[in-house]
């Protein structure tokens, strides 16, 4: 009688021991992850290109993030300014090639208009620098244990590129995706600011 008792609490205690053993592994930022520094203010120049699954939009991106603001110059492939988009705390104004001034309470508003899909604006400052924020999981590293593939709030973010081989190096190819939505951005040329 005794035997018949003990014999489902050890199945179950085994059981139990067993399941950590078949979670998947996840690489944390605890594991080797190189020092990644964020810098608050920057410049950038590169190419991007978006697309929502039906529509897509590309061409050249000139982005300063400073201290509360921001200021997105978008540029059509020949060069051309296709939209500026300047935002701070009183809020955002969006100015098109065909004399449109629009103004919204957030960048996150108006972007979109001209990208086609929806950018996450208040998290894209992290990532472009790979450093993403605390509650962000790095999936997987590189070699030189810079962040790979990043999850951060039902987004993917993939460092296809570093700008050197240094740990600290910054990015120069993103792809940055969620559902259908889709962001590359290549950066040509960072500048930290004070």
């Amino acid at each position: 009688m005794r035997t018949r008792r003990l014999l489902p609490a050890m199945v179950i205690a085994a059981a139990a021991l067993a399941l950590p053993a078949c979670a998947p592994l996840t690489v944390g930022p605890a594991t080797g992850v190189a020092a990644r520094s964020f810098s608050p203010a920057f410049e950038l120049q590169g190419r991007i290109s978006a697309s929502d699954g039906n529509q897509a939009a590309s061409g050249r991106i000139e982005w300063r993030h400073g201290h509360g603001t921001d200021s997105f110059t978008l540029l059509t492939p020949l060069g051309q300014i296709a939209a500026a988009l300047d935002a701070d705390a009183g809020g955002a104004r969006l100015r098109t090639a065909d004399g449109q001034s629009l103004h919204a309470h957030s960048t996150e508003a108006l972007l979109p208009r001209v990208l086609g899909t929806e950018v996450p604006v208040g998290r894209l400052s992290r990532w472009v620098q790979a450093a993403p924020d605390a509650d962000a999981e790095v999936r997987s590293l590189d070699t030189a244990g810079r962040p790979a593939i990043v999850i951060d709030q039902g987004w993917r973010i993939e460092y296809l590129e570093y700008d050197g081989p240094a740990g600290d190096a910054l990015p120069a190819r993103i792809d940055i995706s969620r559902g259908d939505a889709r962001i590359r951005l290549v950066i040509d040329s960072w500048t930290a600011l004070p």
